[in-house]
């Protein structure tokens, strides 16, 4: 063992210096081979292999493999447009692998922009890019929850928490409307309109935030434009990819609730004659379950001389953490590029996907069923847990205190939601280049989305729509199809020190929608689901739709670049849309940018620490299509009327015609710092911008009603809204060497939004309770503060008998241990000494002060660490959860032991006792939260291990998503989204925000991952 030793440490270095000093005298060539990868181990054809300070080398292959005659001693340089080159000195080796790695201060990242694409240093407008690495951090069903957290500015949240399926809300800079949609423009390989496809299947993500950016969308572009680009094949060895990954998933949080004898108690304590029931049952445990998703895709690409291809195929899977509630889709994607001849190129890009969610139902608005018992999560809460799933009749029990719902359990079994959505689109296009700096392209894409959606309540589920019916059914089936052609020319030219891009094109699109629903009540049988519609004895009345919409633009845009340091870009667009009123068919949309590179400027070109500082600054003009077709016409509307006994078909008058009706139009300033710091080590960009939107569209209540329309409120373009703020990105190379790097991206942004007219400056009250509540008031739109601000009462403690408080108020009737609130003076300044509606107020504000995401990526040897924090600061949550909890009529949390009593008067909860649902600050919490989104870690194999399996890449990693939330909201998450009475649509997401009921509960996941690359 000694001998050993002495040989490895002395003999085995004295006998390789021997043979380096022989190399040396002797000076032989020795023939070196290898390989050169970029970062993700893929060759990289056409490297240049240089032997320093001569003219001898070679060039990779298409697989990256090169053979070169060099003598010991020598040194190779190995380079590629765009990375970093390295220089090896030869110590004997035959060997040698090279990894080259992208050079910032070489490879001028190129950014696609709209109809087109431009050097992100050239870049006048507020663009954000995400890089694909980024969306595949770690597992998610859509790319748009990518996003989250990863771009300033943006704002990205699921519809309904961790519901399979659950659609996607981005909101960028805030909401800028108040009837219309706030979403912004999705463009997937320049089809507008599209839906995004999976993560994997993305090379970029570009943001486009500000009009300098937007107006070339023009009426559409109001939101922002969210520009995906796929991946593409190139040239050489075919490529197959293999990503798989499997992820255990559990809610987050859950409530800490009333067992049965605590529950009992506390309802003898309202109601000393309530009998304790004969179970103990926790409905949290029954409705949850472990859930996993599941995804594997497989992709392939390549190309020859003159084509490039990439396809890829997808399945994903999830079994929700609630019961009965799973999403399954099939998707596929195809892109083909061919270079015909020196001036055409011919593309396709192929999309397509099947999804089908089967859903159970979750945040109620509690005017589908009676007492809002159609929703699992929420009844699970409310429900008495003394009772078990069946009475001692063997049916589903029914809630033993307040409103008679089934129980949830039941409700998650037994009721059939199911969704099927096939998405399909196709998109050509030809380039051909006219003469030298002129090209023209033209696109043409197609596109369907249709949807079944099936609903079924069985007779079974006494109040939940069914047993009162005897079993109901719903089907109802919707088609949405695209149409889209656009051309345009494209002009390079240099002239001088300048750079001139022309862009004109022509757009023309078509959008069709179909829609047809029927139903039926009272079957023979459950056993027919929503499948026999005839079996029904009460057939509903069917109901069905169409509208088409159609818009014609003209678009341009100027790009001058001045000595690479002045920049000028100018856009135009005019849209013509069928849906507007005769006076309006068309707008035109303006912007215009400048910019100024301060770092090429000779008194800072050559500065070691300044790399890049470049100030922008934009204003323009953008629209919001904000109605749909035929809502600036005078309409008829359908009524059923009985005649002689008989039930007719009639028609009246729904609504005036409005032919000035006109785009929402949104005027926007940007101001912009990018700043770059040690070869750009550390980046830094700073955006404040103001957008005041005008011509909002609001019904107008004032029209008499004796006119005898059906809606009473005609749409006028009368309202105001401003959304002004704050974006920071910051990026930063902590340490890179040989072994180890450390990266930092953080973003930081703030957005203040305000109403800033109405019509005739009124307020206006809306609710987002569900229906059983019965009130009608929970915010309020007011000029000067921000949309959807809570409404309700200023809680003040509990009373404590006697004497009421200076400026403080109850209920009339109330008694010691009751609810204190303000008691608010009229504008003479004047209280009545009782609470009433006039002691209603602003009790909150759900807009955040800010909201960040930090991410730090850590790479050692073969090793890779993601870590990922998501948060947000500020912006209060009206817990509804809450007021259904605490006022007496279903179960509560363990809170509500420490009610007031003579015995217990230091305390903040009032006494036990029947209650109406009040809205009041009470319930309003403040909503900050900062969330582990990710965490992640990886290891590659080496490549000369995963060359011996006959792979180039084998890479293992082990994440877990939404381990850690810190805050101090009560409720599940403070992550809210519930919609309300209003049931969710895009619109009620501009001011009902911050409401927290019955939605599906975040989950936290831990996964595991495997790519594989051939």
């Amino acid at each position: 063992m000694y001998e050993s030793s002495i040989t490895k440490r002395i003999l085995k270095p004295l006998l390789g210096f021997l043979l380096l000093m022989a190399s040396y005298t002797f000076g032989q060539d020795v023939t070196v081979t290898g390989t050169v990868t970029d970062e993700n181990k893929i060759p990289i054809p056409g490297a240049n292999v240089i032997i320093l300070n001569t003219t001898t080398g070679t060039q990779t292959d298409f697989d990256g493999k090169y053979t070169i005659n060099v003598a010991s001693g020598e040194t190779l340089r190995f380079s590629y447009i765009g990375y970093a080159a390295q220089t090896i000195t030869l110590t004997g080796q035959t060997v040698v692998d090279v990894t080259l790695v992208e050079d910032a201060s070489q490879l001028d990242e190129v950014v696609v922009v709209g109809y087109g694409s431009r050097k992100k240093s050239d870049i006048t407008g507020a663009v954000s890019s995400v890089k694909s690495e980024e969306l595949n951090a770690f597992p998610v069903l859509d790319a748009a929850q990518a996003l989250q957290g990863r771009a300033a500015g943006v704002v990205v949240q699921s519809n309904n928490g961790g519901e399979p399926g659950a659609p996607i809300n981005i909101q960028i800079r805030g909401n800028t409307s108040i009837n219309a949609s706030s979403n912004p423009l999705i463009v997937v390989d320049g089809f507008v309109g599209a839906v995004f496809p999976q993560p994997n299947d993305i090379e970029s993500i570009e943001v486009l935030k500000d009009a300098s950016a937007t107006a070339i969308y023009g009426s559409q572009g109001a939101n922002g434009v969210v520009l995906v680009t796929t991946k593409k094949g190139r040239s050489g060895r075919l490529t197959v990819e293999f990503n798989t990954n499997y992820a255990a998933q559990s809610t987050s949080n859950q409530l800490d609730l009333l067992n049965a004898d605590e529950f009992a108690s506390f309802q003898q304590a309202i109601n000393p004659s309530y009998e304790q029931g004969p179970a103990n049952t926790d409905w949290q445990d029954l409705i949850y379950r472990n859930g996993y998703t599941t995804n594997h895709q497989f992709s392939f690409s390549g190309g020859a001389e003159n084509i490039n291809f990439y396809a890829s195929a997808n399945y994903f899977k999830q079994e929700g953490v609630v019961i009965n509630s799973d999403f399954e889709r099939v998707t596929f994607l195809a892109n083909i590029d061919a270079q015909v001849t020196d001036k055409l190129k011919l593309g396709a890009n192929l999309f397509g996907s099947r999804g089908n969610q089967n859903g159970v139902p979750t945040q109620s608005t509690g005017q589908t069923a009676n007492g809002g018992g159609d929703d699992v999560v929420s009844s699970a809460f409310r429900f008495s847990p003394d009772l078990g799933v069946l009475d001692a009749n063997g049916l589903n029990t029914i809630n033993s205190v307040g409103d008679d719902i089934d129980n949830p359990f039941a409700v998650a079994t037994e009721s059939v939601n199911e969704t099927k959505t096939d998405n399909y689109r196709a998109n050509l296009y030809a380039d051909y280049e006219l003469m030298e700096g002129l090209s023209f392209k033209t696109t043409f894409g197609f596109s369907t989305t249709n949807i079944f959606d099936g609903l079924f309540r069985p007779s079974t589920l006494i109040t939940t729509a069914g047993g009162n019916t005897g079993g109901r059914a719903i089907v109802a089936s919707s088609q949405n199809t695209n149409l889209i052609s656009e051309n345009y020319l494209t002009y390079n030219k240099e002239l001088g020190k300048g750079n001139l891009t022309l862009l004109a094109g022509y757009s023309y699109q078509k959008n069709r929608t179909e829609g047809f629903s029927a139903g039926a009540e009272n079957f023979t049988s459950d056993s027919f689901s929503f499948f026999n519609l005839a079996a029904g004895a009460v057939q509903l009345t069917p109901t069905s739709s169409f509208s088409e919409r159609e818009l014609q633009s003209q678009f341009g845009r100027l790009n001058y670049d001045y000595d690479d340091k002045y920049l000028f870009t100018a856009t135009v667009r005019r849209d013509g849309a069928s849906n507007f009123a005769a006076n309006n068919k068309y707008a035109i949309f303006p912007s215009g940018a400048i910019g100024w590179k301060i770092s090429n400027e000779d008194f800072l070109k050559d500065n070691q620490k300044i790399s890049n500082l470049k100030l922008r600054a934009s204003y323009g003009v953008t629209g919001n299509q904000a109605i749909s077709a035929f809502q600036s016409l005078a309409r008829f509307d359908n009524v059923l009327s009985i005649i002689n006994g008989q039930q007719v078909g009639a028609v009246v008058p729904d609504q005036a015609a409005n032919p000035n009706l006109k785009w929402e139009s949104s005027f926007q300033t940007n101001i912009g710092l990018d700043l770059g710091l040690f070869s750009n080590r550390v980046a830094l960009s700073v955006d404040y911008y103001n957008i005041d939107t005008k011509d909002l569209l609001l019904a107008d209540q004032g029209q008499p009603e004796f006119l005898g329309f059906l809606t009473a409120a005609s749409i006028r373009n009368v309202g105001e809204i401003n959304n002004k703020g704050l974006e920071i990105s910051l990026n930063t190379v902590n340490v890179t060497n040989d072994n180890f790097s450390w990266t930092t991206d953080f973003n930081w942004s703030r957005n203040r939004n305000t109403v800033e007219a109405l019509i005739g400056g009124l307020d206006v009250f809306l609710d987002a309770s569900p229906g059983y509540f019965n009130i009608d008031r929970t915010h309020i739109l007011r000029e000067g503060e921000t949309a959807g601000v809570f409404w309700g009462f200023e809680y003040r403690g509990v009373y404590q008998g006697g004497d009421l408080p200076e400026g403080t108020a109850v209920f009339e009737g109330a008694e010691a241990g009751d609810q204190l609130f303000t008691d608010v003076a009229d504008e003479n300044g004047v209280t009545d000494g009782v609470i009433t509606t006039a002691d209603q107020k602003i009790i909150g504000d759900p807009t955040p002060d800010f909201t960040i995401g930090i991410t730090n990526n850590f790479t050692y040897k073969n090793f890779d660490l993601n870590i990922f924090f998501q948060g947000v600061y500020g912006g209060d949550v009206m817990n509804l959860t809450n007021v259904q909890l605490f006022n007496g009529d279903s179960n509560a949390t363990r809170e509500i032991l420490n009610s007031w009593t003579p015995s217990n008067t230091d305390t903040n909860i009032p006494r036990a006792a029947l209650r109406g649902k009040q809205i009041s600050s009470r319930f309003v919490e403040d909503g900050s939260y900062l969330r582990l989104k990710n965490i992640a870690l990886g290891y590659t194999l080496p490549s000369n291990v995963s060359e011996k399996i006959g792979m180039d890449t084998v890479r293992f990693s082990l994440s877990g998503q939404n381990l850690l939330t810190f805050s101090d909201y009560s409720g599940l998450d403070p992550e809210v989204s519930f919609f309300g009475s209003g049931g969710g649509n895009s619109s009620s997401a501009n001011t009902t925000n911050g409401f927290d009921f019955g939605n599906y509960p975040n989950v936290k996941s831990y996964t595991f991952s495997l790519n594989l690359r051939f």
